[in-house]
């Protein structure tokens, strides 16, 4: 492998003047600066990063934990990250979770091994009995995103409460009562908000819940379909269905088409979490959309913040969805794009 020597020795300088010409530390000659960039080139010398980050005391890097090829949604959400780093002069180091706890911790155990700066993680169920204490005794920043849990490190997610009692209610006011819910992982906190959200909905309407209208779709295309063909394709179907990410509302789709059924003549659909091309084919859906943008380089922020030594209290940041009306609710007459109602 190459070595400063060995471009000092090729260009005629010294090894300080090379050192002086990769790190910026000095004004170098033009022309000197020339000879050591094409000795660089010529023999494909690379500066030891790992050396000079462990004499520092810093990678910068950070690590994201997060079920990333397994939810659309989430790939939006790497990207912000990504970008908001980047911005900031920090590599991201990505690792897929798979929603599921031993694959997470073997992520996040890699990553500490790595030697990250600062840990953001969308925490699987049961995360904070076994993953986030580690993180914590690391003593590496940590910032949760996504969901939200009741631990002691800074925190970014949507509004899901709110967001999903006013698609309920939405239905609601369209005159449906038999509306259905397709909700996502057990145990994860996205998936209790939304449900509780779409309880308090039915609940305050006076509308029974029906345990039969409660399908779980685990956040996975192939299980939505499954379970939504299977209710849709019985005698006492419901009149509405509401999905609660992405991925089962794709799942949703394919099964209701499946069936020969079409939205919103044979049911009204409404989700949370929408999509860029939600007006360039019908159904157009009524959604309630994240600020995946706003939530991504927030987490960022607060990594980059206590990478930097800030020692305040930990945050716990919401940030709003829009409730955006297309013709998948069978309503006639749609509302502008307007903030979801503020949680109770």
């Amino acid at each position: 492998m190459p070595t400063m020597d060995d471009v000092a020795r090729l260009a005629g300088v010294s090894v300080s003047t090379v050192s002086h010409v990769l790190n910026g530390t000095r004004n170098v000659n033009p022309a000197t600066r020339q000879r050591v960039d094409a000795a660089i080139v010529e023999i494909g010398y690379r500066r030891n990063v790992v050396a000079r980050s462990l004499a520092a005391g810093r990678t910068h890097t950070v690590g994201l934990s997060i079920a990333a090829l397994t939810n659309p949604y989430f790939g939006s959400l790497v990207h912000a990250v990504e970008e908001r780093l980047s911005e900031a002069g920090y590599v991201l180091i990505l690792g897929d979770s798979h929603d599921e706890p031993r694959s997470e911790r073997r992520v996040t155990d890699s990553l500490l091994d790595r030697q990250v700066d600062g840990m953001i993680l969308a925490p699987a169920a049961g995360s904070e009995f076994s993953t986030i204490p580690e993180i914590v005794r690391s003593g590496t920043p940590l910032v949760l995103i996504d969901r939200m849990l009741d631990v002691s490190c800074d925190q970014v997610g949507p509004e899901n409460d709110a967001s999903a009692y006013e698609l309920t209610t939405h239905l609601l006011d369209a005159g449906h009562r038999r509306i259905a819910i397709v909700r996502g992982i057990e145990g994860i906190s996205s998936t209790t908000e939304r449900f509780d959200g779409y309880t308090r909905a039915l609940a305050d309407r006076g509308v029974e819940l029906d345990p039969r209208l409660i399908l779980d779709g685990r956040s996975n295309v192939e299980v939505a379909e499954s379970r939504v063909r299977e209710l849709m394709s019985g005698p006492d179907r419901p009149s509405a269905l509401v999905s609660m990410n992405n991925s089962m509302t794709i799942g949703s789709l394919k099964a209701v088409r499946g069936l020969g059924l079409s939205i919103p003549a044979d049911l009204a659909f409404v989700c949370y979490d929408d999509f860029e091309w939600s007006d360039l084919f019908e159904p157009r859906l009524t959604a309630a959309a994240q600020d995946v943008q706003t939530i991504g380089r927030t987490a960022a922020d607060l990594v980059l913040r206590r990478i930097e030594g800030h020692e305040d209290e930990p945050r716990s940041i919401r940030v709003p969805t829009t409730f955006t009306h297309r013709n998948s609710c069978g309503c006639t007459a749609p509302r502008a794009d307007m903030p979801a109602a503020p949680e109770r």
